[in-house]
């Protein structure tokens, strides 16, 4: 098959993850990376990079290196964004992917042809031109396209609004009033840092939310909760509710609202600062916001504040900009592949890394890929193994929500129980003969 390439657009952790299970199988490729690096968002000095100075990994070093590629011993528990641009760095360069990579080129548009799929690409010095692949993975990320509501009033605000994504330095809050709306990881982090910089810090939530320390009884909190993976997720809720109630107490006392679902139906807020700094009075839990009006908010539950600054945290719209947007449906700004991997219509299509997960990312990554290069193999070989994929496909696709009821928003809309997606993919491996991917076959890719 040495005519025949598969075309990765993104050179992040699920675009190097793919390159290294193909290599481990000796399939040819190409990485189309539009920045001058490797390490999709945590690359600070990318254009469009959501990174500020104090992101950290919110999954622990122990349970979040990539397979068979551990993160470093000296790495602490929770690494800096600064650290794991490193560890990508040198993924990269441990398993020989950097000399695969186009940088500084954009994919433009990505159309279907009889055999394959036709690429436009673009340098920045070059005019645009067209390539052929026999497979295309999209693995371009999905914190690029902010998602930024509508305040009412927000003509009228005298001070400034942004979105996170253009949030990065903390020294930019210093002598202001703050506002940070939205209770997302780095919705909580900017936050904490309006707390520690800002003259006067407010963070406004829709909901209650379920607050996760960073450590429980010294262990960090996914390693702790990796001890109680075999129990029922009802069983595990009850106990890790009644955890966080003795840990924390009542947390309205501090002026949040009660959660209105079960923990561990949400994406997870890891954060060990917050609760400190709304017991210290740094910061002011206020409700959602009604309207603006020149320097003050009004929020639902009649209070106000005066602000300066307004940091929407609200997120991303997941987009594939260089496809046709009807070759997949879309659900809450959410491609429906089947396993998040596969298009049963364009079967030499696939994703990696457009998942929304309560487990560490690049393992998972890791997993997607495997299946990615085994397929792209099976095809290449043609006869029964791909029939047999095409079939599997093409089925009823499993429950991926481990049968937990996550809250209802665009962010849930088909989240992933890490467990559940765990135990789907080891079926599929088995149903299609496919051995599970261990350190000597990540070997054969050095």
């Amino acid at each position: 098959m040495s005519d025949r390439r598969v075309a990765i657009i993104g050179a992040g952790p699920a675009g190097l993850a793919t390159a290294r299970a193909l290599k481990a199988l000796a399939i040819p490729f190409v990485i189309y990376e539009k920045h001058g690096n490797v390490g999709g968002i945590w690359n600070a000095e990318s254009e469009g990079s959501p990174m500020y100075g104090s992101a950290h990994f919110i999954s622990s070093r122990t349970m979040s290196g990539h397979e068979a590629f551990p993160m470093p011993d000296d790495y602490p528990d929770y690494p800096s964004n600064k650290q794991i641009l490193e560890y990508i760095e040198s993924f990269a360069k441990h398993y020989g992917l950097l000399e695969h990579i186009v940088f500084n080129t954009t994919v433009e548009i990505v159309e279907e042809q009889s055999s394959g799929w036709s690429l436009t690409v673009a340098t920045r010095s070059q005019a645009s031109v067209s390539e052929f692949f026999s497979w295309v993975v999209c693995a371009s990320g999905t914190n690029w396209h902010k998602s930024q509501p509508y305040l009412k009033g927000q003509e009228s605000f005298l001070g400034q609004i942004l979105h996170s994504v253009d949030y990065h330095d903390s020294s930019s809050l210093t002598g202001q009033r703050v506002l940070v709306v939205g209770a997302g990881n780095s919705g909580i982090d900017i936050a904490c840092d309006a707390a520690f910089k800002a003259e006067k810090a407010y963070l406004s939530l829709r909901r209650g939310y379920h607050f996760v320390p960073k450590h429980i009884f010294g262990m960090p909190a996914d390693v702790f909760g990796a001890q109680s993976s075999w129990m029922p997720m009802r069983l595990q809720q009850l106990i890790f509710g009644g955890l966080l109630r003795l840990l924390n107490g009542d947390l309205s006392r501090l002026g949040l609202q009660k959660p209105d679902h079960r923990v561990l139906s949400s994406h997870p807020i890891l954060n060990s600062q917050l609760l400190h700094y709304l017991q210290h009075g740094d910061i002011t839990a206020m409700h959602d916001i009604d309207y603006l009006d020149g320097r003050t908010a009004y929020f639902k539950n009649g209070r106000s504040a005066e602000v300066d600054k307004i940091i929407l945290a609200t997120g991303y719209h997941w987009r594939l900009p260089y496809l046709d947007p009807n070759i997949y449906a879309w659900q809450s700004n959410r491609p429906q592949a089947f396993m998040k991997i596969f298009n049963a219509k364009h079967p030499s299509l696939f994703i990696n890394g457009f998942v929304e997960t309560n487990g560490g990312a690049y393992k998972m990554f890791d997993d997607m890929a495997y299946l990615i290069a085994r397929s792209i193999y099976a095809q290449a070989s043609n006869g029964r193994p791909a029939d047999k994929l095409k079939a599997f496909i093409s089925g009823p696709e499993p429950d991926l929500s481990g049968r937990v009821r996550y809250v209802k928003s665009d962010r849930h809309a088909g989240y992933t129980n890490a467990q559940a997606y765990a135990s789907a993919m080891s079926k599929m491996r088995k149903h299609l003969g496919w051995p599970d991917a261990n350190h000597a076959f990540y070997k054969r890719a050095e």
